[in-house]
C-alpha cells in the first residue's frame, strides 16, 4: 500500500485549506490503529493571507492597518500553528505535511529539522545552496548579488497526538514586496528571498517545484516508517 497520499490544491484560500487539513488530521489519526496512509496537501493560498500565530505580541509584527490589508485584498487571520507571523500568496509553495510522528519515530525538534533537511535537499537540486541558522527555524539562502543569507523557507507546526498540522511555506516566485506588510516571522532585518531570487531566469517553474518536493517527502516518509518504529 502507497504509504504517502498527495493532494495538490491548486490556489486556495486559507481557510479552506485550513479545513481540509483538519479533515486530513482526523483521518491520519484515524488510520494509525492500522498503519494506514498518511498525508501531503500541496497549495498556493489565494487570496493572499497574513497569520499570525498566538505567541504574545505576534500580532504586532503585522506593521500597517487593517484598512490598508482590506484595500490590498489581503486577509488576516489568527492561526493555531507555531511560529510567529508570516505571509502566504501567489508564487510561494504553502506544504502542508499530515504526518503520524508516532509511527514515523520522530519528537518535535526532529520533524522541524528533517522540514528542513528535505527543503535543503530540494533547493539543492535546483542548484541553490539552502543553509540552517542555529538561531531561527527555517532555510535560508543567498542571490548572487545579495551579501547575507534570506529566509526563502518558513516553518511552523502543530502537533495534536503525535500527528502533524501545518508546515512550510517555500517562496518559489511570490511578489516579494508583500513581505514588507509584515516582520517576517517575527526577524527584524533579516529579510526574504526565492528561487527566482536566487536563479533568475532559471528558475524552476511551480510544479516542477511541487514534483521535487513531494519525491522528498515520499522518500522521508518511506525511509522513517520502514525503521518500524
Amino acid at each position: 500500500m502507497q504509504l504517502l497520499i498527495v493532494k495538490d490544491l491548486g490556489k486556495m484560500s486559507y481557510a479552506k485549506a485550513l479545513q481540509l487539513q483538519r479533515d486530513a488530521h482526523a483521518e491520519v489519526l484515524a488510520a494509525r490503529p492500522h498503519r494506514g496512509q498518511m498525508q501531503l496537501l500541496l497549495v498556493e493560498h489565494d487570496p493572499q493571507v497574513i497569520t499570525v500565530s498566538r505567541r504574545p505580541d505576534a500580532a504586532k509584527n503585522v506593521v500597517v492597518s487593517p484598512q490598508r490589508l482590506a484595500d490590498l485584498g489581503v486577509e488576516c487571520v489568527e492561526t493555531d500553528r507555531g511560529g510567529d507571523v508570516t505571509w502566504h500568496g501567489p508564487g510561494q509553495l504553502v506544504v502542508y505535511p499530515i504526518f503520524d510522528l508516532e509511527r514515523m519515530g520522530l519528537r518535535i525538534h526532529g520533524y522541524m529539522r528533517l522540514l528542513e533537511e528535505t527543503v535543503i535537499q530540494v533547493l539543492a537540486d535546483f542548484g541553490v545552496a539552502g543553509r540552517r541558522d542555529a538561531a531561527a527555524t527555517g532555510v535560508w539562502a543567498r542571490a548572487q548579488d545579495q551579501s547575507r543569507d534570506l529566509k526563502i523557507c518558513a516553518m511552523g507546526v502543530r502537533v495534536s497526538r503525535w500527528v502533524c498540522m501545518h508546515g512550510l511555506a517555500l517562496n518559489v516566485n511570490p511578489d516579494l514586496a508583500a513581505f514588507n506588510l509584515i516582520v517576517p516571522c517575527g526577524l527584524a532585518e533579516r529579510g526574504v528571498t526565492s528561487l527566482r531570487e536566487c536563479l533568475g531566469g532559471h528558475c524552476p517553474s511551480m510544479d516542477a517545484v511541487k514534483e521535487n518536493v513531494v519525491g522528498k517527502f515520499t522518500q522521508a516518509v518511506a525511509t522513517h516508517v520502514s525503521k518500524d518504529h
